[in-house]
């Protein structure tokens, strides 16, 4: 990844476009090596209980994406969020979704096939909706959930029960991300960065509030190269806090370039420095962050325009060079 001094606008042939017929929200790309082709995992968003999920593949020597009508599912309500096994030598692969349950999947060549439906309501069939999860790198046997009931739910998935829940904030909490094996992270409605560790559940630190009181915080990404940072976004806000663990409350990096809200973060899978952010600007914008930012704040790397506002990006773990986007019924994947 080259640093040039002027912006780099991405060329039209560095990109690969897939039309779908549903508005696309959510997204996942495999990391599994078990594939020539990485398969991609992209939920439709249509306001009802029938919605869909389709997997796709990348053919990175054809520049083209593939359809396999054999690989797509009904899925109830859009899913809030899609992610495959982090193992990325499992076979068959796994998939995990989130709605109003956690759901597990297995995508196997030519079908895929429903694995268990999580539900740790005790009082009733129904459960509070999932407004996103994580699925632990270290230990892939947990994935955690957030939910808009307040809480946060550890489940071991392999013995599908619940290995700890608990109230992570005063109010809804829109995301999760682990750092390591048992430590975890959240962010809220509340405003609040809080970080547990499941070795002292009855604490959490509070790293990090919002600069106007109860400014809800959408998005969590906790850098897995250098896990002393992890950046957020603020509801209604163009601007990407850069955090330091080990300097709680105050910003390391505010990232302000883009023109309307942020609405999604991923940091590069192969260097500590580097994160893509996505807004209702359309724009895609790939950062670099300095050792120490200048008065000015810090410029994008690289900036790419797309046709509507970004709802959603990943980076690929699989092929580091390229990021796929999300904006109306398009899936977009850019080379970088």
């Amino acid at each position: 990844m080259e640093r040039s001094s002027q912006e780099s606008h991405l060329r039209s042939e560095n990109c690969v476009t897939y039309e779908s017929p549903y508005p696309l929200y959510s997204m996942a790309i495999s990391s599994s090596t078990q594939h020539h082709h990485p398969r991609i995992a992209i939920g439709s968003f249509i306001e009802e209980l029938s919605n869909r999920v389709d997997i796709v593949s990348f053919d990175e020597d054809a520049l083209a994406i593939r359809t396999h009508p054999s690989l797509s599912f009904d899925h109830p309500y859009p899913p809030t969020k899609l992610m495959f096994h982090p193992n990325s030598r499992t076979s068959p692969d796994h998939l995990a979704s989130s709605g109003e349950y956690l759901r597990l999947w297995e995508v196997r060549d030519n079908s895929i096939q429903p694995l268990s439906v999580l539900n740790n309501s005790k009082t009733s069939e129904f459960c509070a909706p999932l407004t996103s999860f994580d699925w632990n790198e270290v230990e892939p046997r947990r994935i955690g959930t957030s939910s808009i009931d307040t809480t946060c739910t550890i489940w071991d998935v392999e013995r599908g029960v619940v290995e700890t829940q608990l109230i992570a904030h005063d109010k809804e909490v829109y995301d999760i991300a682990w750092g390591e094996a048992g430590v975890f992270a959240s962010v809220s409605a509340d405003g609040s960065v809080r970080i547990f560790d499941l070795r002292d559940k009855e604490h959490s630190t509070i790293i990090y509030e919002s600069p106007q009181p109860d400014t809800p915080l959408l998005r969590l990404a906790w850098n897995k190269q250098d896990v002393r940072y992890m950046a957020t976004i603020l509801m209604d806000s163009n601007k990407i806090v850069i955090l330091d663990i080990r300097s709680p409350t105050m910003p390391v990096a505010e990232l302000e370039r883009h023109r309307a809200s942020v609405n999604a973060i991923s940091w590069a899978p192969q260097s500590s420095r580097h994160i893509c952010s996505g807004g209702d600007d359309s724009q895609a914008l790939i950062w670099e962050l300095p050792t120490l930012a200048g008065p000015n704040g810090i410029d994008p790397m690289s900036v790419y325009l797309a046709s509507s506002e970004i709802n959603q990006l990943q980076w690929s773990a699989a092929q580091p060079e390229w990021i796929a986007i999300a904006f109306s019924n398009k899936l977009q994947l850019l080379k970088v």
